[in-house]
């Protein structure tokens, strides 16, 4: 798919979404200024994609074995949404983390099986309503229990943020990294980059943990979802571009030293085998 044929899916849904959840008490609209820019590209007022990506919450209430249960769903288009799945996070008060962390992960592959390359959001609620009160702790020693064993997915998540300059942050991201056994890099300076990859419940873990920081602006850019299928050779380990998690510096120039050189950063990328996501990070191929 193109880059106009992704605008008008993304914008179609949108539209449906509107309709189906008429009121702010259903469907909130973070980023009102993406969803103009994602319309006036659509309709052809301006030639270049828009920078930023619609933000939306999606809130219902569901009856549960002890009382009503408030759910809300935050999404994030990427760039090149629905050739990729969308960033959804569940949030609801009745969820440990643990069983947040496995819902995602469920839902996600969910997504991946029945819904790649097509619109899934309203696929994604209506998932969350049918399985999201298996999660939900029915005391305080309950387990979830799962309608199936989910496959083990493998998950690189490419994280695009303003500015990272703060050396408590950027410690985090390395030492949360290593934590959880993910591999990957960090770049500091404006703008920042990181990458994640390993099992796909890890990367959910360190995602959760990172956007809760304060940020001017943080999002993932683009993300991989692969399922690890038992028939074939691959594993979590022969996956991975990267062999452990470093922060790079690539010739940090400017008057605070806080620009880095992005021709440095494609050829880092480029040696890994993943320089297509330059062109989805900065809106440029590298060279």
């Amino acid at each position: 798919m193109s880059h106009s044929e992704w605008a008008e899916s993304q914008l179609a849904e949108m539209e449906l979404l509107c309709s189906m959840f008429p009121t702010q008490e259903e469907l909130e609209i973070t980023d009102q200024l993406a969803l103009a820019e994602l319309r006036e590209y659509v309709e052809g007022s301006t030639p270049t994609p828009p920078p930023s990506r619609p933000q939306f919450l999606i809130k219902h209430r569901m009856d549960t074995a002890m009382n009503v249960t408030a759910v809300t769903l935050s999404c994030t288009y990427p760039s090149d949404y629905p050739s990729v799945l969308p960033e959804i996070t569940v949030r609801c008060a009745d969820l440990s983390r643990a069983q947040q962390t496995q819902l995602h992960a469920d839902l996600n592959a969910y997504l991946i099986e029945h819904c790649r390359g097509e619109v899934c959001v309203l696929s994604a609620v209506e998932w969350v309503k049918d399985n999201s009160n298996l999660y939900i702790n029915k005391s305080s020693s309950a387990a979830p229990v799962l309608k199936k064993e989910s496959a083990e997915v493998f998950s690189r998540l490419w994280i695009y943020s303003h500015h990272i300059y703060n050396k408590a942050k950027r410690k985090n991201i390395v030492e949360w990294s290593k934590e959880l056994q993910l591999s990957g890099f960090s770049m500091p300076g404006k703008p920042g980059v990181v990458c994640v990859e390993g099992p796909q419940t890890a990367c959910e873990e360190f995602w959760s943990r990172v956007k809760v920081l304060t940020w001017k602006k943080i999002m993932i850019r683009h993300r991989e979802d692969i399922p690890l299928d038992s028939a074939t050779a691959e594993t979590t380990d022969s996956l991975r571009k990267f062999s452990g998690f470093e922060e790079a510096a690539f010739d940090p120039h400017g008057n605070r030293g806080n620009h880095m050189d992005l021709g440095q950063l494609y050829h880092f990328l480029h040696e890994r085998g993943c320089c297509d996501v330059f062109q989805i990070y900065f809106g440029i191929e590298g060279r």
